[in-house]
């Protein structure tokens, strides 16, 4: 993701574009983006793994879409000053401890419905 958010931050720098990218603004650019990726699934209904109802073409969208959502998240980290790699790697970490496998192996009840009473 380092390469990445440098990439991205040099191609903002030389189009002059840091002064656009508030924290607010690429957020909501974000949600966009998002809101373009679920437009693709919108009238699918339930969608297989692998996307083999999908024709090559809207893989390909999907594809551009979800790059767009990771450039806009990666940006959107960089702006706010977030170590994306750590605050993954820490947050998988919590959910490994809220979500312990022998407790919740198969089920997918909400962390809260396995803390002990």
């Amino acid at each position: 993701m380092i390469d990445s958010r440098k990439i991205q931050e040099e191609f903002c720098e030389e189009r002059n574009w840091n002064q656009y990218h508030s924290p607010r603004n690429i957020l909501l650019a974000l949600v966009g983006e998002v809101g373009e990726l679920s437009e693709i699934f919108q009238w699918k209904g339930e969608v297989k793994k692998g996307l083999p109802e999908f024709t090559e073409k809207e893989k390909e969208h999907v594809g551009q879409e979800l790059s767009d959502v990771l450039v806009y998240l990666i940006r959107l980290a960089d702006r706010c000053h977030v170590d994306l790699s750590t605050a993954v790697l820490n947050k998988i970490e919590q959910n490994r401890l809220k979500y312990p496998a022998d407790k919740v192996y198969g089920k997918s009840e909400k962390y809260t419905e396995y803390i002990e009473k």
